[in-house]
């Protein structure tokens, strides 16, 4: 099985060699770039990237920026890297439609995990349909509908809304979620959850409203009937 190519785009060459040392640990082919433009140059010429860490503050053309354009023709997997830690530049880089939010200082352990979790779903085979209250999820096609309409979901984001419609009914704590949906141990914090459910509610249009919070627990999919 060949390797899966990783762009890690950071101005600093510390955090590059970080990053790589441990991706190529495990079995990942890594390419860098040192800004925004470069990382651009490299995407448009290499075709089989299979995830991104895209840092947020780099000088010439910043993460942001990057992102945006990148999504304007390619749903590869983004993970960014930035030191803010405001509820508001998160929300904001989801709703660009980066896959996940790493805050620094991190763990390269935690960030080669969650690279991990990300390319599982991202590439995996899916092999079912789910279907409820007017939401449709093609796993195969890896697709979601909401009442006949597409509707363009992050990995995390689908991943989560597959969690919910296959628990139907039942009150999930934030820590259950990070353990099914994360699939692997996290440090950070579990508001996490919390921003992404927002997001997801708001991609769901008016069937949104289906994912009920439960003060004090975390939160339940479904109708009320």
């Amino acid at each position: 099985m060949s390797e899966k190519k990783i762009l890690v785009v950071d101005d600093e060459s510390r955090i590059r060699k970080l990053i790589k040392d441990y991706l190529r640990r495990g079995g990942y082919e890594v390419i860098e770039a040192s800004d925004g433009e470069e990382a651009l140059e490299i995407f448009y010429k290499t075709k089989d990237i299979s995830l991104i860490i895209l840092d947020v503050m780099m000088p010439n053309l910043d993460g942001w920026e990057v992102l945006k354009e990148i999504r304007e023709s390619s749903r590869v997997p983004i993970i960014m890297l930035t030191a803010k830690s405001e509820e508001e530049d998160e929300l904001n880089g989801y709703s660009l439609g980066a896959d996940e939010y790493v805050l620094k200082p991190f763990s390269p352990k935690v960030l080669v995990a969650r690279v991990e979790a990300v390319l599982r779903r991202s590439l995996g085979e899916e092999t079912s349909i789910i279907e409820k209250d007017g939401i449709r999820i093609d796993e195969n096609a890896h697709e979601v509908t909401v009442d006949g309409k597409n509707v363009e979901l992050s990995v995390r984001e689908y991943d989560l809304l597959k969690y919910f419609m296959k628990n139907p009914g039942i009150a999930l704590s934030r820590e259950k979620i990070l353990n099914s949906v994360w699939d692997y141990d996290y440090y950070g914090d579990a508001r996490t959850i919390d921003t992404h459910v927002k997001k997801l509610r708001s991609k769901l249009l008016d069937k949104g409203d289906l994912i009920k919070t439960i003060w004090g627990v975390g939160y339940k999919f479904g109708s009320s009937q």
